[in-house]
């Protein structure tokens, strides 16, 4: 369309000029509106994803709030002025949400110095209960509250830690673990350097006792790991007349020595969760794979005392390796290995 419009001019001057000027047609118009109404639309979805993501985190975080404080008096007045806190309406304003996550959240790190310990770890939030009176379940946590899990025998799943191993001439090796398939637990870890694969290996194959190898040379040990249930274990070794110790739930179940004496641990290998190396860093072997749950794998360049090992298979306290210790941060998964929380104010370990 044009519009025209004429100036008055006087009449010895000629005609009127002519300016013509574009008009927005009907369907510009109409696909501008349209426009606008698919960005209106695609914001509102996306808040409302965001309320109801920020409403899934306020339940889970009321949720372990609730469960972890109902075992105290001292702070059954904070969960109910929590709950009070917590919207229930759905169509509270992402501004409000946001302000209720954090106090949330604010009240739940402020338990820290009560006793509580609050991480963010694998994306999740867990959170440290208080003792409980009966039972086992005495908690320790932390950034080290999470488990592997490696659910097929492949050799493609593991755990890899990220540090090496210094040189070493005594070590404390403890874990907890949960075996899935029998015959044989397969290899819980593998420490492998350059020239000797076999440099560190926990190791049941088959029908085979449980092999403890340490440069190659073989001490069995006379641990039982393959019900199904949650076991701790601690190895322990100094070179020393290569004098070492096996420890399961707290009880040390054998000991010996002339386990490769007078060798020191070598540094700057691979540490391997779940395989056996034939090289170092791979060329794993399916029949030798751990099939289960591993956690709290931590290394020390100490052998321990019996009471500390039998401390931490109860639960009663937690000692972090000085050399590994059991972080998400050092801890990698391949293969379909992954990663699950370990929540030890639901979970037994085992039973009375």
């Amino acid at each position: 369309l044009e519009r025209f419009l004429c100036t008055a001019v006087p009449i010895d001057k000629g005609s009127c000029p002519v300016q013509s000027l574009p008009v927005q047609s009907a369907a510009v118009r109409e696909e501008e509106l349209r426009n606008t109404v698919m960005q209106l639309r695609e914001t509102i979805l996306q808040q409302k994803e965001t309320i109801v993501n920020q409403l899934e985190t306020i339940k889970e975080l009321t949720s372990k709030l609730s469960r972890c404080e109902s075992d105290s008096e001292a702070f059954r007045k904070i969960n109910k002025d929590t709950m009070d806190d917590v919207p229930k309406i759905p169509n509270d304003t992402i501004d409000v949400l946001g302000k209720t996550m954090q106090s949330l959240k604010d009240r739940l790190e402020n338990l820290e110095v009560r006793g509580f310990i609050l991480i963010d770890g694998l994306s999740h939030y867990y959170l440290r209960c208080p003792k409980r009176q009966k039972g086992v379940i005495k908690l320790f946590c932390g950034p080290s509250n999470f488990k592997i899990s490696l659910p097929l025998r492949t050799n493609y799943l593991f755990g890899q830690v990220k540090k090496s191993l210094p040189e070493m001439y005594a070590f404390t090796i403890c874990m907890w673990l949960k075996s899935g398939l029998s015959p044989g637990i397969g290899t819980p870890f593998s420490y492998g350097v350059p020239g000797q694969a076999n440099e560190i290996v926990l190791i049941e194959w088959g029908h085979n006792p449980i092999e403890l190898l340490i440069n190659d040379k073989v001490a069995q040990l006379p641990l039982s790991l393959s019900d199904g249930r949650w076991h701790h274990v601690c190895i322990t070794w100094t070179t020393r007349d290569g004098l070492w110790e096996a420890y399961q739930d707290g009880q040390r179940l054998g000991s010996g020595e002339n386990l490769a004496p007078w060798h020191p641990i070598k540094p700057g290998g691979v540490l391997i969760l779940g395989q056996e190396q034939d090289v170092v860093g791979g060329r794993f072997d399916a029949t030798q794979a751990f099939v289960g749950e591993l956690s709290h794998f931590n290394v020390w360049d100490r052998v321990l005392r019996s009471t500390d090992i039998t401390a931490m298979s109860n639960c009663s306290s937690y000692i972090p390796g000085n050399v590994v210790a059991w972080t998400d941060s050092n801890i990698e998964v391949f293969g379909g290995a992954s990663k699950w929380p370990l929540e030890l104010c639901e979970d037994r370990l085992f039973d009375n």
